[in-house]
């Protein structure tokens, strides 16, 4: 494990963790597409969940939009406001693509650069069985939690028309109306 990394795990002790005791959290995305129910994996994606629900209690995905979409592949969001600004983030998270979970149509992951350690806030939707995004030879993509309710909401959105060149950012695969993630609501445990 690097430095980062290290850095990362130490980050997360000074921070309560939410419903510590409850190993398969849920939260609502309430998008302007519609909600969408996510059941997290606490047990196979710790340091991932923990992640995800630190910005979650912040409020710090309210008001982000979903800026990448891939019909068949992903819905990505969370990093970028409306104006395409980045958000701030805590520091990258260690890579816990090995925990079992592949990445199959339905699932949440943690988007990432080259880097396997270096997904921060930015989360995508699987819109398909993505074999390819799995760990293997070599670092795959985090899964942490499934969708439970709203996968027509989902659909939806993989469905929007995207520009091939997004002119501002250089980005491909930008829906030219991003939906927007008003919030994300920590739903109460059971």
């Amino acid at each position: 494990m690097g430095a980062i990394a290290v850095l990362s795990l130490l980050s997360f002790s000074t921070h309560a963790k939410v419903q510590p005791d409850n190993p398969f959290p849920k939260v609502k995305l309430v998008t302007t597409q519609g909600e969408i129910v996510v059941e997290l994996n606490r047990l196979r994606a710790p340091l991932t969940v923990d992640n995800f629900l630190q910005y979650v209690q912040a409020g710090s995905y309210n008001g982000t939009i979903f800026h990448r979409i891939v019909p068949g592949f992903v819905v990505q969001g969370g990093g970028y406001d409306a104006q395409f600004s980045p958000r701030d983030d805590f520091g990258p998270i260690p890579n816990e693509s090995g925990n079992g979970l592949k990445n199959v149509y339905g699932t949440i992951a943690m988007a990432r650069e080259n880097d396997p350690h270096s997904a921060t806030r930015q989360f995508f939707f699987n819109m398909n069985d993505n074999e390819s995004l799995d760990p293997g030879s070599r670092w795959g993509y985090t899964v942490f939690g499934w969708v439970v309710s709203g996968e027509a909401v989902l659909e939806e959105m993989a469905s929007l028309s995207t520009a091939p060149f997004h002119q501002p950012t250089g980005w491909e695969d930008v829906p030219l109306e991003p939906p927007v993630l008003e919030k994300i609501e920590i739903l109460p445990q059971p």
